[in-house]
């Protein structure tokens, strides 16, 4: 039998903080691509994105990442820095040019909330950084105006909300042309 994600187990979705997780199989697929993209001593960046960062599997990766986060409930995690995206560089002078790999699920997807984000994902990351996220499809075209990312055929389930996001990232990879099974398309 198939252990249940920890998380999920014990990190309720919180609605005040607009937080919906991914499902398992999302978590799972996102945390076995990431630690398939990370090369020895890269840095990883998780914004937004506890659900992923906290079900971790390699320890190496875990200890070169940081989550970027609001909630005050994950600030036991090794790797959390208190993140406020309406003030998207403040407290991160330490992490400017710093990242290899950046994951990010903003709380909202609007252009202002993105917007902000894009200051970030632009502060931190290194100029060759991969970077994955995910949103709403109409949003493509802003997102690559942002932070040059391209919708990918793989879609996330995240079961609690009511629209159907998409992944985009600025990276060819195979597993991210495939259709999710667990959604169908």
């Amino acid at each position: 039998m198939k252990k249940k994600n920890l998380f999920l187990a014990k990190k309720a979705e919180d609605s005040t903080l607009n937080q919906y997780w991914f499902s398992e199989q999302t978590i799972e697929f996102l945390v076995d691509h990431i630690e398939s993209i990370y090369q020895n001593g890269q840095k990883l960046a998780f914004l937004s994105t506890p659900s992923i960062y906290c079900s971790l599997k390699n320890q190496e990766v875990k200890q070169n990442s940081s989550l970027f986060e609001f909630d005050l409930k994950l600030n036991k995690e090794k790797g959390f820095v208190f993140y406020d995206f309406n003030k998207p560089i403040e407290g991160l002078e330490q992490f400017k040019n710093t990242f290899d790999i950046i994951l990010i699920d903003p709380p909202f997807i609007t252009e202002e909330v993105w917007s902000k984000y894009a200051q970030t994902i632009n502060y931190i990351k290194k100029e060759d950084a991969k970077i994955l996220c995910c949103s709403i499809k109409e949003n493509a075209k802003m997102l690559y105006d942002l932070i040059k990312v391209v919708p990918q055929q793989y879609k996330p389930s995240i079961p609690h909300l009511i629209y159907q996001y998409d992944f985009y990232c600025n990276y060819e990879h195979e597993i991210l042309k495939k259709v999710n099974e667990e959604i169908g398309f």
